[in-house]
């Protein structure tokens, strides 16, 4: 009889071979399913140089990605409210949660991720009185400059600009001196390209260091505004990776970066 051609088969070795074959081309194919995993998420423009170190150190952990949508607070809430189609929203304020929650758009009401902090602006090269405080800023404002805050219909870093105006005995800003960020991010920018001469933003996009070359920052005080608490919540079909990546912010190693960038702990 014939015997096989191929001598010596072993069905255990060629298996191992086939596996060693395969392997090169497994790997690649593995990372690759990994990376598909995507997060969805809206979040107050005030988030964004914080949620940059965020998502790239969750996705050297993870290999999950997050794909973050900035805007106005009370816009992405609104567009939640449309139909956009995001796992998560971050919150400048509580208000927004809240109105998504009554909405029954949340799987909960939310947690409080953060306190935030308000500072007063001014452009690097700027003779504007910075140290002596808001109100001597604004008194110093020549008739063809603009002070810059977000939108408070928007906004909730607007809201309190305003607050810190009415407190620091300033009043609203005239009509030829405001000028309105869609968002706080944007109010941000008029300031550091000295569109406009003077502004309130948020501590923690003042102190960013993209930003930061370009500003003279002065952290205004806490009691000139009510407490800027932001609330973080799951849309109602968020998956398993979100509510992950959820738990990730409320963690102890999350919380040392928020606070790295001016953020307060929640109370």
């Amino acid at each position: 009889m014939r015997e096989s051609s191929e001598v010596g088969f072993n069905p255990l070795r060629r298996s191992g071979l086939m596996a060693a074959l395969a392997a090169p081309w497994l790997a690649p194919w593995a990372a690759q399913v990994q990376s598909l995993v995507r997060i969805k998420i809206a979040a107050a423009s005030n988030m964004k140089f914080v949620l940059a170190d965020l998502v790239s150190q969750y996705r050297q952990q993870t290999g999950v990605q997050v794909d973050v949508n900035l805007g106005a607070s009370g816009n992405l809430a609104r567009q939640i409210l449309q139909g956009l189609p995001v796992d998560q929203f971050i919150s400048a304020d509580e208000v927004w949660v809240a109105e998504l929650d009554k909405a029954g758009r949340t799987v909960d009401a939310g947690q409080r991720y953060a306190t935030g902090r308000l500072a007063l602006v001014v452009p690097k090269n700027s003779a504007l009185p910075l140290s002596q405080g808001l109100a001597a800023v604004v008194r110093a404002l020549k008739p063809g400059d603009k002070f810059a805050i977000a939108n408070p219909a928007l906004a909730p870093y607007g809201v309190a600009a305003v607050e810190a105006l009415q407190r620091a005995g300033v009043g609203a800003l005239t009509t030829k001196h405001k000028v309105l960020g869609d968002n706080i991010g944007q109010a941000t920018q008029f300031v550091a390209t000295g569109a406009s001469q003077a502004g309130i933003t948020a501590l923690a996009l003042a102190q960013a260091p993209e930003i930061a070359h370009r500003l003279q920052v002065l952290p205004l005080p806490a009691e000139l505004h009510a407490p800027l608490h932001q609330r973080m919540v799951l849309l109602k079909g968020a998956g398993a990776a979100a509510a992950d990546w959820h738990r990730f912010l409320l963690s102890p190693t999350a919380q040392a970066v928020i606070v790295r960038h001016g953020y307060a702990l929640p109370q």
